[in-house]
């Protein structure tokens, strides 16, 4: 294959790669046009959905602390419980509230956020990320008296209190994380060892605990989100991110 032919392949991959990103993006806000896709995947993602016996709704953009979150929580817990997470739509959150069941929704700020669904996802622009972010959120604003919203900051420092929260709203009554420095280094190998029996290789700018590979990447697209033409997007997500935590009562307390 010629020069010019593997670099048109390449374009051609990459405007399809990008093209898959913005359908899935846009389908992720609906549940009946996307639950459904999503159940009907060979893979495991049809378990996380949720359904009238779903214990506990727990959902965020990618890179938000979801992973972290629902290990810790399940480490946390006497019992078996139905966890819908991991599909990072807000389809996910509507049809929660709508069943009735508890939903907490992760929530980091925007700019972070893009940056790492950016090294997660290679190929897509920081425009695509910053959209996403915005289609993800944009919903919750309505739904937020039927949701509990924690920060990544939140979940990160004292899942313990956020658990807490959870249970105040919905009269829940789910075991409380102790967020000590034992716990938070057994909740990252249980996810170390859960993407080593997945993965034939561990990729740094895939798995789901600190990464100091993977905040040099981060640092090195930061100047993306600096783009003048990126400004009104970058904007519209800052005050959507300052909509969904204004008023929240920080971990330790109580409200939504």
């Amino acid at each position: 294959m010629s020069a010019v032919a593997t670099e048109v392949r390449g374009t051609l991959d990459l405007a399809a790669v990008r093209a898959r990103y913005s359908v899935r993006a846009v389908l992720s806000r609906y549940p009946a046009l996307y639950l459904p896709m999503v159940a009907h995947k060979p893979s495991a993602e049809g378990e996380k959905i949720v359904d009238a016996r779903t214990d506990l709704v727990i959902e965020g953009f990618p890179r938000s602390g979801n992973t972290f979150t629902v290990v810790a929580f399940e480490m946390a817990q006497t019992r078996s419980l139905r966890i819908a997470h991991h599909l990072h739509a807000a389809a996910q959150i509507v049809r929660g509230v709508r069943l009735g069941r508890p939903v907490l929704v992760l929530l980091r700020d925007p700019g972070d956020a893009a940056l790492s669904h950016l090294v997660r996802q290679p190929g897509i622009t920081a425009r695509q990320a910053l959209h996403n972010w915005i289609r993800f959120y944009r919903p919750v604003e309505s739904l937020r008296e039927g949701v509990c919203i924690a920060t990544f900051e939140d979940v990160t420092t004292d899942l313990g209190a956020v658990i807490g929260r959870v249970n105040d709203r919905f009269g829940t009554s789910f075991a409380r994380f102790d967020h000590t420095p034992e716990n938070v280094r057994r909740t990252f190998e249980r996810i170390e060892t859960k993407n080593r029996s997945t993965y034939a290789r561990i990729e740094e700018s895939k798995i789901a605990r600190p990464s100091s590979d993977r905040d040099a990447t981060k640092a090195s697209l930061r100047a993306l989100l600096e783009e003048p033409s990126l400004r009104p997007l970058v904007d519209t997500a800052r005050e959507l991110h300052r909509s969904l935590t204004a008023g929240r009562t920080r971990v330790g307390g109580g409200g939504a």
